[in-house]
């Protein structure tokens, strides 16, 4: 996963699949924003509580099968599998990269 991802992306999976929050934070900028469900989170504190309500809700591990580079955005496609109603789904992860730091992601 690493050789195709760029290192705070891999970084987030290899956490995301331990299930590790702190490690799954780290890449993360101060100020970043994600969007999931219709939601927004924004900041560390905020997305520190989607991690941790999201793992202990659905257990996800992510099987990256796809990456690509649209304008500024770093789209990455995975099987998500966990305790969900049609799991396992094929997901869409958009990222936008802040130097070495995730400043957006966007889940669909």
């Amino acid at each position: 996963m690493s050789k195709r991802l760029p290192p705070p992306l891999a970084a987030y999976y290899e956490a995301k699949n331990r299930h590790d929050i702190d490690a799954m934070l780290a890449p993360f900028a101060e100020d970043a924003v994600v969007k999931d469900e219709g939601r927004e989170h924004r900041g560390r504190a905020d997305i520190r509580s989607w991690m941790k309500h999201t793992t202990r809700k659905y257990r996800v591990t992510v099987d990256v099968r796809q990456v690509e580079t649209v304008d500024d955005r770093m789209l990455v496609s995975g099987l998500v599998s966990g305790d969900f109603p049609g799991s396992p789904a094929m997901l869409r992860f958009a990222f936008t990269l802040s130097g070495p730091k995730i400043a957006r992601l966007e889940i669909a």
